[in-house]
Formats: C-alpha cells, sequence, structure tokens
C-alpha cells in the first residue's frame, strides 16, 4: 500500500525544495489529495478554533440533530439510506463578502477565531495555488488570475460534526462525490477518523494527523490543468462512537469567472488536445447543485454542449 502524500511546506525554503515539489506534484497528478504539515498557521490557533467549534456544536447544534435523526427515524432505519447524510453543518462565507457577523448563535470568541483562522487558510490557498502553477510550468499568478473573476474569488467553509451513528452500515456520513470548486483546506478531527478517498477503484482512509491541513482538488483545477491533475471521488464513513469535527473551506473561482484549460497546457493548433469546455464558473454550480453526488463527467459533457449552443 502506498503512503498517503505528506507534505512538508517547511522544506520549500530549504535544498530539498525540489522533492517537495514532486511530492506535491505526484499527489496532484496521482491522488487528488495531500497532507500539509508546517504549514505556517500557528498551532494554538488550530487548537482554539478545535475547541470553539466542538463546544458550538454541543451547545448550539448536538439537539437540533438528534431531533432530526429522531423526526425522519433514522434509528429504526432497516434499509440503506441514499439521501441523506449523517452529518450536522453551517456554513461560513468569507469572500468576496463575509457573512460571519450575520451567523446569530456564534459566540464572540468563536466568530474572532474564525475570522482568523479564515485569513491564514485564505493565504494557504493561494500559496499552494503558485506553487501549483510552478509545477505545470504556468506564469506565476495564473490560477489566482483565473480564479479572480470581476469580484475576487469565492472562498467559504463547511463546518461539520459526524455524530456517533449507530447504523453506519446504513447511512454514509456524507456520499461519495467530488468537490465542484477549486482547492479545499479541511483541518479535521485527528482523533476520529472516516474521511476516505477512490484511488484505483479501492476507498483508502485519509489519516487524521493532528495539526495537519488536508488538501484536496476540486473540478475546477481539473478543468483548468486539461485533465493533468483530477479532482477525486471522496466521502465520510459515520462512526459507532466518536464526534468527528471537519471545517473544510473552499478557495473557488469568483461566479463570473471563465474557466477553460490553460492555453499552455494544450497544444498549438490541435483543437482536440482540449479536452474540457469553456464556461463561467456560476453556471457549473448551478448544475452541480442538483448532481453532486452523481460522477463529474456527465457534468464536464453538459457543460460542453451548453458551450456549443
Amino acid at each position: 500500500m502506498e503512503n498517503f502524500p505528506v507534505v512538508d511546506m517547511g522544506k520549500l525554503n530549504t535544498e530539498e525544495k525540489a522533492g517537495t515539489m514532486e511530492i506535491i506534484k505526484d499527489a496532484c497528478e496521482n491522488w487528488g489529495f495531500f497532507e500539509l504539515v508546517n504549514h505556517g498557521i500557528s498551532l494554538e490557533l488550530m487548537d482554539t478554533v478545535e475547541r470553539l467549534a466542538k463546544e458550538h456544536y454541543k451547545k448550539r447544534m448536538e439537539q437540533r440533530f438528534k431531533e432530526m435523526v429522531a423526526s425522519k427515524g433514522l434509528e429504526s432505519a432497516q434499509s440503506e439510506i441514499n439521501d441523506l447524510d449523517w452529518e450536522s453543518t453551517f456554513f461560513l462565507r468569507h469572500l468576496p463578502v463575509s457573512n460571519i457577523s450575520e451567523i446569530p448563535d456564534l459566540d464572540d470568541d468563536y466568530r474572532k477565531a474564525m475570522k482568523e483562522f479564515a485569513l491564514e487558510l485564505q493565504k494557504l490557498a493561494e500559496l499552494l495555488l503558485d506553487l501549483l502553477c510552478e509545477n505545470l510550468g504556468l506564469e506565476n499568478g495564473y490560477l489566482k488570475k483565473v480564479f479572480y473573476g470581476s469580484k475576487g474569488p469565492n472562498f467559504g467553509s463547511k463546518v461539520s460534526n459526524y455524530p456517533p451513528c449507530p447504523k453506519p452500515e446504513l447511512i454514509k456520513g456524507l456520499r461519495a462525490h467530488t468537490d465542484a470548486g477549486g482547492i479545499i483546506l479541511l483541518f479535521q478531527d485527528d482523533k476520529v477518523s472516516g474521511l476516505q478517498l477512490l484511488k484505483d477503484g479501492k476507498w483508502i482512509d485519509v489519516p487524521p494527523m493532528r495539526h495537519s491541513i488536508v488538501i484536496n482538488l476540486g473540478d475546477q483545477l481539473e478543468v483548468i490543468t486539461n485533465g493533468k491533475y483530477k479532482s477525486v471521488m471522496h466521502r465520510v464513513i459515520a462512526q459507532t462512537d466518536g464526534n468527528r469535527m471537519s471545517i473544510a473551506s473552499f478557495y473557488n473561482p469568483g461566479n463570473d469567472a471563465m474557466i477553460s484549460p490553460a492555453p499552455a497546457l494544450v497544444k498549438e493548433n490541435d483543437d482536440t488536445s482540449q479536452l474540457y469546455p469553456k464556461f463561467v464558473f456560476d453556471d457549473y454550480m448551478k448544475l452541480y447543485a442538483g448532481l453532486k453526488f452523481q460522477a463529474k463527467e456527465p457534468r464536464f459533457e453538459t457543460m460542453k454542449a451548453m458551450e456549443s449552443i
């Protein structure tokens, strides 16, 4: 079994940079996922965010989740449930305009910590996009520019808890899907596992590591790299004990950003070498909303058909 790719970002400023860039390149081409350590985000801040996220769930969301489970009769389910996830979530928007101050039941210290954490994650996302450009041979800043659109990128976080589940064989924590957007940065529980990705037809655990940030690539990076990098199916398995915390932050193109394969990654004068369509990001998101838990290829085909109309 190959080892899950772990990138030590502290090595990017040393003589080991070339080897580290190679690990990132291999992870993007063959895994769609990798895990970052020494990423520069304060460990104290991460501990604070984790503590506050878990306290918020206990105080504000746990009862609501139990009521939802009871109202849908999930505890007495006898057959597999395919249209629901065993998760309790809420969303925060950071860019282009933050809505953190409008979320009603967040305590002030949690609000403050999440704002600070989002700023750090944004910097990390933008650094990673530049590293991907370097590996792809694209001009520096190319991906950030494509993502920018006219109002800047979309950036937001999905804060999730996956409570203990009495029948994990019948319901997923989160059903299998690829992510629609750009680059995803995940701060996950290091004690309760559950995240898996599909590689070579097998489900592989994404190992929980303390203070790491898990990175995965969304559909837009597959399109822009003309398939050189792939977005990968992943899911969360419900567990019978432990409450798994997950904060997934999505650094996505702006709504009106025009997405297409980078010209530098398409052979000149060869139309057949462009494997993906050109589209507006928001159009793709509207399509994705109803098809999230289905294969991505038909989504690309639909965008291609729309392009030729």
